[in-house]
């Protein structure tokens, strides 16, 4: 797995890196070529350059913002901040500061929409919820397939979905399977198990069917959840 760290790769070059790694992907896709390299990393210094001009520019929103503010410009700053977070998941370099600064920000926020809940049960336990949906998408956030996969402009192809799927270790599959419902999930599974069967019928490459066996254990429990029974095993148009 590449680690988002000091340093790191942004989406373009690290899917560039995944590819060259990843044995189930046809030899075409795995081709090293240095120009499509260093193409990976110009767009991720745009990006990043980009992403500095708009998080200064949503600073000087936040610092401008009036003690008054009508809600609707509250709650838009918030959405801008949550998506300035999964931006910085994205692109290269340290952004542990910026992210911090996110969080402190959005934290300044919601304390302001709390005191004006005030004593409103139901509105409070609607922003405990929000808070907490909100740290889950932000941890998954550092996980850089997942990063990868929900970018606006996502460098992952349809028919790489697959086979990266099944080349990512384990512990962090189990976690990009959140990003899937039950009749992805399940429409996942079958193409995973046709094209395991296909690429690997004696099954030499032992990594890849236990990721298999991870994507099943989510369509079954995200099948199970839905009261969908055994719509697990069919896949999605």
């Amino acid at each position: 797995m590449i680690e988002t760290r000091q340093g790191a790769p942004g989406t373009w070059e690290r899917h560039w890196i995944r590819r060259q790694h990843n044995a189930l992907l046809d030899e075409s896709q795995r081709q090293a070529d240095p120009q499509q390299l260093q193409q990976a990393r110009r767009r991720d210094r745009e990006a990043a350059a980009r992403f500095r001009a708009d998080f200064e520019s949503l600073v000087q929103k936040a610092a401008a913002l009036e003690a008054g503010a009508d809600s609707e410009t509250v709650l838009a700053l918030k959405d801008e901040l949550d998506r300035a977070y999964s931006v910085s998941c994205t692109v290269p370099g340290d952004q542990r500061q910026i992210q911090e600064a996110i969080r402190r920000l959005i934290a300044l926020i919601m304390a302001a929409i709390r005191r004006g809940a005030g004593n409103d049960a139901y509105a409070l336990a609607q922003l405990d919820e929000e808070d907490a949906a909100r740290r889950l998408h932000f941890e998954l956030q550092h996980v850089p397939l997942v990063a990868d996969l929900t970018h606006p402009d996502s460098p992952v192809d349809e028919d790489e979905l697959v086979p990266l799927l099944l080349g990512e270790p384990p512990e962090t599959l189990v976690r990009v399977m959140t990003l899937f419902d039950a009749d992805q999930a399940a429409a996942l599974l079958q193409d995973a198990r046709e094209f395991l069967a296909g690429r690997d019928p004696e099954r030499a490459l032992a990594p890849a069917w236990q990721a298999l066996a991870v994507i099943e254990a989510h369509a079954r429990a995200a099948s199970d959840s839905t009261g969908h029974g055994g719509r697990g095993e069919s896949a999605c148009p």
